[in-house]
């Protein structure tokens, strides 16, 4: 009785089948847990294997067992404090090489993004903007390699308070490292995207 009485309360409440509404339901929970692990902070990530107890047939196997390999997790560099840089010297840290940290200029402040190489390494979604300074594409939502530049003239108001979120997001997981020349963090900053044809 008490059933149907949900049942009933589904159908009213969402116009679907009670079946239909509890698989929505479902998938919107699956997306949910999916979309919310690629989110997961490194930190977190490597120390997740951890918390976990092993399975019985490990205990009882003992220093065999422990021989495993851990998952192979890349290192980044600790951050650097690389003061002034130039967009020439800004184009080195790019993440193709290894040793050395994924950097992102906005608005002239210099960010190391190593923690995010998922997204900003060679392979990531976001590579483009690695090694660049990229406000003028971030406030664009831009891939486009002319927008890859520090000349925010022309931008809208909108196009600056989506800039002014990117930044207080880089802010929050990103150290700063380093700024760019007073001449080259404003207006007039052409793009530096001739290696990119190559």
């Amino acid at each position: 009785m008490a059933a149907q009485g949900i049942a009933d309360a589904v159908q009213a409440y969402t116009g679907l089948s009670p079946a239909a509404a509890f698989t929505v339901l479902a998938l919107m929970l699956a997306t949910y847990l999916i979309v919310s692990t690629l989110f997961v902070a490194p930190d977190a990530a490597a120390s997740a294997p951890a918390a976990h107890p092993k399975p019985p047939q490990q205990q009882e196997q003992g220093t065999e067992a422990e021989a495993e390999p851990e998952p192979f997790v890349p290192p980044f560099p600790d951050p650097v404090q690389v003061g002034e840089i130039t967009l020439e010297q800004l184009r080195a840290y790019d993440g193709k090489d290894t040793a050395k940290s994924i950097l992102i200029a906005i608005r002239g402040q210099v960010y190391d993004v190593s923690r995010g190489r998922l997204f900003y390494g060679p392979q990531g979604p976001y590579s483009l903007f690695a090694g660049r300074d990229a406000s003028r594409a971030l406030a664009l939502m831009s891939f486009d390699l002319n927008d890859l530049t520090g000349d925010l003239e022309g931008l809208s108001p909108d196009e600056l308070e989506v800039l002014q979120d990117w930044e207080e997001k880089f802010k929050e997981r990103y150290p700063v490292v380093g700024h760019l020349p007073c001449e080259k963090a404003t207006a007039g900053a052409q793009p530096d995207h001739e290696e990119e044809k190559a």
